[in-house]
């Protein structure tokens, strides 16, 4: 048997971009980036971790907010170089803007739109 973990495409910098589907609805929720510790932790614990590559460390989706993604499925596109994590998103927000998903602007007529409420302040959600 093969390690799955070899069998992905990682970039240069050793990540590749994971994508979080709401398992009830289809929505795209959010784009991040993991690692092989942040992918080898998901699969292990059932919940998503993330590479931050602004502060460059491992992070629980959810460690401050309380927004955790419990993994129901992982997937591998056909290239080997991008993942869909089908999710259940815990407190029905994945966005740190306090919306439900990261994916909130349109582009209406050459400019980019708000299309989705904010649906917690985010200074109630996070620690300043």
């Amino acid at each position: 048997m093969s390690n799955w973990l070899e069998e992905i495409h990682w970039d240069r910098e050793g990540l590749v971009p994971a994508i979080a589907q709401e398992a009830g609805s289809g929505r795209t929720l959010m784009l991040a980036w993991m690692n092989r510790d942040a992918l080898a932790l998901t699969v292990q614990t059932g919940e998503a971790v993330y590479w931050s590559r602004s502060r460059a460390r491992l992070w629980k989706k959810g460690e401050e907010s309380g927004h955790v993604q419990r993994v129901s499925e992982v997937r591998l596109d056909c290239d080997g170089d991008a993942l869909l994590l089908i999710v259940e998103q815990a407190g029905g927000m994945a966005c740190h803007t306090g919306r439900r998903s990261c994916f909130f602007r349109r582009l209406s007529g050459g400019a980019w739109i708000e299309v989705d409420p904010v649906l917690k302040n985010p200074a109630d959600i996070y620690r300043q």
